[in-house]
């Protein structure tokens, strides 16, 4: 039996004797005979799925599959059954079916097997996308809420090619291959999730899935997909944090040239702008366009520029709306936008510039000028009532803190209590403006000062709003030190969690807790009196830290 089952080499009978004397049992070598002829076997799949003409290589391979597949469930000859399927551009429907059914089956083929089974059973492929979604969300939210407050690093500093390279939409990507399907499937579900959730965030993944198969030069998905070149352009954009007059041209003739009957394709370009970078690239430039046409003695309905980002603005604000009400037309803009809430916004920077230049002048007897305390009220309004001017409105907020503005931002900072939809108090404004505040961190000892921010503002909505009063304790977490001890004692008591408060808040606040417990003098150093001939012993001052 074992001469007619062995190895038939006549060399090899007299040289198997050699491995009885060396205690080497027979099972080993066949072992390792039946492995180095697998390894063979599979590169030879993988070579005869590359030569020949395209109908021969498959003929084999479909021939070579009949063959295997009933050992397919042993472990030793599974990987051969695998890879001659990897290798197949149509499994038979028959054998797709009896993989899905078993679940280590399903579990052990390649992606390029799976991707077979998924075009054609969008449950099964949701199953496996979902766990990746949520985890992508999750991710975004760590960033928000991270204990880290910068002002150099924050939520907008990674680069759009860094942010591809995160393992989510790396997954993604790979599972997609090159299967338009699929490829629709996942945008499916984006929609889906961004009506159900409202969450922007959404929107980043859906241009970051399209600029990562972009890197791939996927062309069979990048060609068909009609936002591609919008979003390459605007890609560009967000690395450079501005838009330049170039790709403005660019990116508005690529607005201007959706065709009657396409309109659709709008439902698809909004959620490209409603991604928080791209929301973020275009209201910094807006920003930036408002100062140089201050210098420039222009209005804003002058500036092509200014009106084209707007427009983009406008579009990816109402991105949920349109995809919701599925009518696809560009949303119209408010001429009281243009023609006084943006020129509003042009005064508060020549405010600055002519209390800047009154406090260089020789002070005269009438003594200095104060700084305009007070807001006019259409600015107010339009905060709370116009979703665009409420977006600039706070982006120029961002923009005075981190120029350490303090008298512009006390100025307006009682508008922000309420605004449109309460978009003061979105995770990605707090989080942008905890990290400017770093910057006026000298300016927390001062009552006034802690008085607006915190009870003018922030405890305004804490008790109702529960991701503010966790990006209050981030900021006491990093500036608590500058605070004067009194008003520290009184936010302590301000912000301690109820029973209803989340578990991140409850973290958070032992954790200031603590920090405040170490720094509090010991009552041993407070009220024992030093005697003269020892050193006097040192009490830890608040500004120490």
């Amino acid at each position: 039996w074992q001469t007619e089952n062995g190895v038939l080499l006549p060399s090899l009978q007299s040289a198997l004797p050699f491995l009885d004397l060396h205690g080497t049992p027979r099972l080993e070598f066949h072992q390792s005979v039946f492995d180095e002829l697998r390894e063979k076997l599979l590169e030879r799949v993988s070579a005869i799925a590359l030569e020949g003409k395209v109908e021969e290589r498959y003929k084999k391979l479909e021939d070579l599959l009949e063959k295997s597949f009933s050992l397919v469930k042993m472990p030793s000859i599974q990987p051969v059954v695998m890879c001659v399927m990897k290798h197949l551009p149509k499994v038979p429907e028959k054998k797709l079916k009896l993989v899905m059914a078993d679940k280590d089956l399903y579990k052990a083929c390649a992606v390029e097997v799976k991707r077979q089974i998924w075009q054609d059973n969008q449950a099964l492929f949701g199953d496996e996308v979902s766990p990746l979604l949520k985890q992508y969300i999750l991710e975004k939210e760590n960033i928000l809420f991270s204990n880290d407050i910068s002002v150099l690093h924050n939520f907008f500093s990674p680069s759009p090619k860094t942010r591809r390279q995160g393992e989510v939409v790396q997954k993604l990507t790979q599972m997609i291959g090159k299967n338009v399907k699929l490829y629709d499937m996942v945008l499916q579900f984006l929609r889906t999730l961004f009506l159900r959730t409202r969450n922007v965030h959404y929107c980043t993944l859906r241009a970051e899935l399209l600029m990562s198969l972009h890197d791939l030069e996927i062309s069979e998905i990048c060609t068909v997909d009609p936002c591609h070149k919008f979003t390459w352009c605007l890609d560009a954009c967000i690395r450079e944090k501005f838009v330049d007059n170039k790709r403005a041209r660019e990116l508005q003739g690529f607005l201007d040239g959706v065709k009657k009957g396409q309109e659709q394709v709008l439902g698809d370009l909004s959620m490209i702008l409603c991604d928080p970078f791209a929301i973020n690239t275009l209201a910094l430039s807006t920003i930036r366009h408002l100062q140089d046409l201050v210098g420039q003695d222009t209005l804003p309905r002058e500036s092509p520029d200014l009106l084209l980002l707007l427009r983009m603005l406008s579009l990816g604000q109402g991105a949920w709306d349109m995809i919701d009400s599925q009518v696809f037309k560009e949303p119209k803009m408010e001429v009281e936008l243009i023609t006084k809430f943006l020129p509003m916004l042009m005064s508060f920077v020549v405010d600055d510039h002519t209390f800047n230049v009154d406090q260089k002048l020789p002070s005269e007897e009438k003594g200095p000028i104060p700084y305009p305390s007070t807001i006019p009220e259409a600015f107010t309004k339009f905060l709370q009532e116009n979703r665009i001017a409420c977006e600039i409105g706070l982006y120029y907020i961002l923009h005075i803190t981190k120029q350490r503005n303090k008298n512009a931002f006390l100025r307006l900072l009682p508008a922000l209590v309420e605004t449109f939809s309460d978009l003061a108090f979105s995770d990605i404004f707090l989080h942008l403006l905890t990290g400017n505040l770093t910057l006026l961190g000298d300016e927390f000892a001062l009552e006034e000062f802690c008085t607006s921010l915190f009870d003018g503002f922030f405890l305004t909505a804490c008790s109702r709003k529960e991701n503010v009063h966790r990006h209050v304790l981030r900021l006491l977490l990093h500036l608590h030190h500058k605070v004067a001890p009194a008003k520290l004692e009184s936010l302590q008591k301000a912000l301690e969690p109820t029973k209803q408060s989340g578990e991140a808040v409850k973290e958070l606040y032992n954790q200031l807790t603590e920090k405040l417990e170490l720094r509090k003098p010991s009552p041993a150093e407070v009220t024992e009196t030093p005697s003269m001939e020892l050193p006097l012993p040192t009490v830890p001052t608040p500004a120490s830290r």
